[in-house]
C-alpha cells in the first residue's frame, strides 16, 4: 500500500508518509549552500582525478596529466634545504673545531645539527639530551668523563669508537677479571675500599687491607687517590657516578668479572661534517672541558 504524502499542517512542509505514534516524518530539503558545496567536491574530485596520481592499479597508479608525485616534491624539498645549508656545512668543514664556537651564528648551526643527528643515531643508548641510561651508557652531561671532555677528545672518540673492532685507532682499555686473581674476601676487601673513597665506608670493613691491594694492583689505572686515568678510559672512583651500579654486590661484580662496554666507530658511519657537530653538541651539554 503507497505511502500517503500530505503537508504538515503547521510547517506547509510535505511529509514522508511515514508516522509513529502520531509523529509524522517531515521532508524537509537540504539548505541550498549545503548542496552547493556537495556538488562541488563531487566536481573538484573529477578534476583532482584528471590532474594528480589517483586511481590505483595492480602495477601503480595513474599519473596525472599535471605529473605531479610526493616522492618528487619530498626530493626538491630536500635539495633546497640542502642547497640553503650549503653555506654554513662548507664553512664548519673548513673550521677547526675550537675555532667553531667564535661564530656564533656557525656554532647554533651545528649545535643543531648535532642535536639531530644524536637523536637520530646516539640517543637510544645515551638518553635524550645526554641523560645515561644503567647498564653501561654513561652520562654526557655531566662533568664526568671516561676519555675525556675536550672538543678534541670528544671528536677522537666519536670518530674511532670504543673498543670498535673495525678500526684500528678505536679506544681500548680492559679491566683484568680479578676474580682469577684474588680470592673472594681480597676482592670484597676492595669492594670496600673503592666505596671508602666516595665517601662509603661499609661496617666492619677492613680498608687497610683493601688499600694494599688497590695501591698493588688497581691504582696504576684509577689513581692513588682513584681519580681516573682518562688516557686509559679508567674511571675516576672517588665520586658518586657510576656506569655499572655504586652498590657494594655491584662492584664485586664487576671488580670478579667486568663488563667493558662498546660504542661504534661513527667516523665510518656519518660524514666528518656531521661528526664535528655531534661533537660541538655532546660539548655544548654542560660537561664539555
Amino acid at each position: 500500500m503507497p505511502t500517503k504524502i500530505e503537508k504538515d499542517a503547521v510547517t506547509g512542509t510535505e511529509t514522508t508518509g511515514h508516522e509513529w505514534d502520531g509523529i509524522k516524518e517531515l521532508n524537509t530539503p537540504l539548505p541550498k549552500w549545503w548542496l552547493y558545496v556537495f556538488y562541488a567536491t563531487i566536481a573538484w574530485s573529477l578534476v583532482y582525478f584528471v590532474l594528480y596520481p589517483a586511481i590505483p592499479y595492480l602495477s601503480g597508479a595513474t599519473e596525472g596529466v599535471l605529473g605531479w608525485s610526493s616522492r618528487e616534491q619530498v626530493v626538491k624539498q630536500l635539495a633546497e634545504a640542502e642547497a640553503a645549508q650549503a653555506e654554513y656545512l662548507e664553512a664548519i668543514g673548513g673550521t677547526e673545531l675550537a675555532a667553531i664556537s667564535d661564530d656564533a651564528t656557525l656554532f647554533e648551526f651545528a649545535r643543531r645539527g648535532g642535536e639531530a643527528a644524536f637523536n637520530e643515531n646516539c640517543a637510544q643508548c645515551h638518553g635524550v639530551g645526554g641523560a645515561g641510561n644503567p647498564g653501561g651508557f654513561p652520562v654526557l652531561a655531566d662533568d664526568v668523563w671516561l676519555w675525556g671532555g675536550t672538543l678534541e677528545a670528544i671528536h677522537t672518540t666519536l670518530q674511532h669508537g670504543i673498543r670498535w673492532n673495525d678500526d684500528p685507532e678505536t679506544r681500548f682499555s680492559e679491566m683484568p677479571p680479578y676474580g682469577d686473581i684474588f680470592s673472594r674476601e681480597e676482592i670484597g676487601q676492595v669492594a670496600d675500599y673503592v666505596l671508602s673513597l666516595s665517601g662509603q665506608v661499609p661496617e666492619g670493613a677492613d680498608l687497610e687491607a683493601g688499600a694494599t691491594l688497590f695501591a698493588d694492583n688497581c691504582a696504576a689505572c684509577h689513581g692513588e687517590q682513584g681519580g681516573g686515568m682518562n688516557e686509559l678510559g679508567a674511571p675516576r672512583l672517588n665520586d658518586a657516578v657510576w656506569l655499572y651500579g655504586g652498590q657494594r654486590e655491584e662492584i664485586v661484580s664487576q671488580i670478579t668479572r667486568p663488563r667493558h662496554g662498546v660504542m661504534p666507530a661513527w667516523g665510518g658511519r656519518l660524514d666528518e661534517d656531521t661528526v664535528k657537530m655531534l661533537t660541538i653538541y655532546v660539548h655544548s651539554l654542560g660537561g664539555g672541558e
